[in-house]
């Protein structure tokens, strides 16, 4: 399709749900559409450096032969920052994909993350890609914080900020933006505190969904031991996983009406992903899917934007 206006997509944060961004990307390849800008927060910082580096193509190899054993067996659980180090998920990503320096890459790409000391938006635009991702996706609570290169600071997930990166590139330089949200529906989906990631009757669960209930069990074990010193012994309270789970979502979802409202995008996708949780990686296949039909069923609307640029 030809289309002069310089074109972005901001792909923005959801766990598990980003490798729907995989299935939009792939939509708007086969039509045509290779976005000059791309830019993400969190999981869509992953997906888009990924798709800037040309490298989607094996990024989905990788995700479709994901088991929940496999996604297991990367969480490396520590409790200095955060539930889950990230080491030996990015010392995959550095051993199976070549990491780029920013600048070198064919299109125009930056990720979001937050400042923890002082809560201010950081645009990472230049350095290490695999740097930049690591930053961007490190969920409060979650995953570690990344320090900063040039100084003693730390960066946690940009969805904290700016979970849909519209401004962003129109910074950079998009006449025309895409933006992918991925958690419209999210609560609508997961009432309570969770208990539909956990679940509380594991036999009835799936073998596939089973590691999740036994990894939110492990954990609220642990969380008991700290409510034994609580006044009533925490009678009542969720869990420590529950209240950031849920919390990231209300976050989430605030926070990406506020500033879509303030800076809308030309094109909003939204696939319908809120069945899909936080740390459900091994449902790329559904995910994928989802977001290609998303974006098939916006087509007209997509085709009409491009040919006015």
């Amino acid at each position: 399709m030809a289309y002069s206006s310089p074109i972005g997509i901001a792909l923005g944060g959801g766990s598990a749900r980003g490798w729907a961004h995989i299935g939009i990307l792939n939509w708007l390849r086969e039509n045509g559409i290779e976005p000059h800008v791309i830019c993400g927060t969190s999981i869509g910082a992953l997906v888009g450096g990924i798709e800037a580096a040309g490298e989607t193509r094996r990024l989905q190899d990788w995700v479709l032969k994901l088991e929940w054993q496999d996604v297991l067996s990367y969480l490396d659980v520590g409790l200095a920052g955060g539930l889950i180090r990230g080491a030996k998920l990015f010392e995959f990503f550095r051993r199976h994909f070549d990491d780029r320096v920013i600048e070198d890459l064919s299109r125009s790409y930056a990720a979001v993350a937050t400042e923890l000391a002082t809560g201010q938006e950081i645009w990472l635009r230049e350095g290490s890609l695999l740097d930049a991702i690591r930053a961007s996706i490190a969920v409060p609570g979650l995953f570690t914080p990344e320090r900063k290169t040039s100084a003693q600071e730390w960066l946690v997930d940009g969805g904290l900020v700016n979970p849909v990166p519209v401004s962003l590139c129109r910074a950079l330089g998009a006449r025309r933006v895409i933006a992918v949200d991925l958690n419209t529906d999210i609560l609508e989906r997961f009432g309570g505190y969770g208990e539909r990631d956990f679940g509380t009757q594991v036999s009835e669960l799936s073998a596939e969904r089973r590691w999740t209930a036994n990894l939110g069990a492990a954990l609220r074990e642990r969380a008991q031991q700290v409510r034994s010193y609580l006044p009533g012994g925490g009678e009542g309270l969720p869990s420590m996983v529950d209240v950031v789970t849920q919390s990231v979502y209300i976050m989430q979802v605030r926070i990406t009406r506020s500033r879509l409202a303030g800076d809308p995008p030309d094109m909003l996708l939204t696939p319908r992903l809120g069945h899909i949780s936080m740390m459900e990686f091994h449902r790329a296949d559904e995910a994928i899917r989802e977001g290609y039909r998303c974006a098939q069923e916006a087509a007209p609307v997509l085709e009409e934007l491009l040919r006015r640029s």
